[in-house]
């Protein structure tokens, strides 16, 4: 689903527990150009409140290719090893979580979300004077 702000996509994804047992769990991916550097992904386990981490959209796409990221979020693909899957490992002081997806639902929507800023381009979505006058202290 997308409209001309946002990009929005529900992907069925698979926690992994152990090497021979994973659960399914609804995995909802939100792209907004209002923060175009960031690809918000909200997990829903067993409550009706998601538990929602903020990835890079460059992270995603690396990820595609190869080994991304470090610490609290990496992801990698299986991709061309006969599996058909992006691993998303995230990290936490309350524990880890495995999660393997399918490669073509984070390749889609990482497409839709191109189609409406390119890689690149994100500056010039941000309006900088706002960004710094959070930042720099009142007087």
């Amino acid at each position: 689903m997308e409209s001309s702000r946002t990009v929005v996509r529900a992907v069925t994804a698979q926690l992994v527990v152990s090497r021979t047992y994973s659960q399914p769990l609804c995995m909802r991916l939100r792209y907004d150009p209002a923060d175009p550097y960031v690809v918000r992904a909200a997990f829903f386990v067993h409550s009706d409140e998601p538990v929602e981490w903020v990835l890079g959209r460059d992270l995603l796409a690396d990820g595609l290719k190869g080994s991304a990221g470090y610490a609290d979020v990496r992801i990698w693909s299986a991709a061309g090893r006969g599996d058909e899957s992006i691993y998303i490992a995230l990290g936490s002081s309350g524990g880890t979580a495995l999660l393997e997806v399918p490669v073509q639902d984070i390749s889609s929507f990482l497409q839709d979300t191109q189609a409406l800023v390119p890689r690149g381009t994100e500056s010039g979505l941000i309006d900088w004077d706002a960004e710094l006058a959070h930042l720099l202290p009142r007087g």
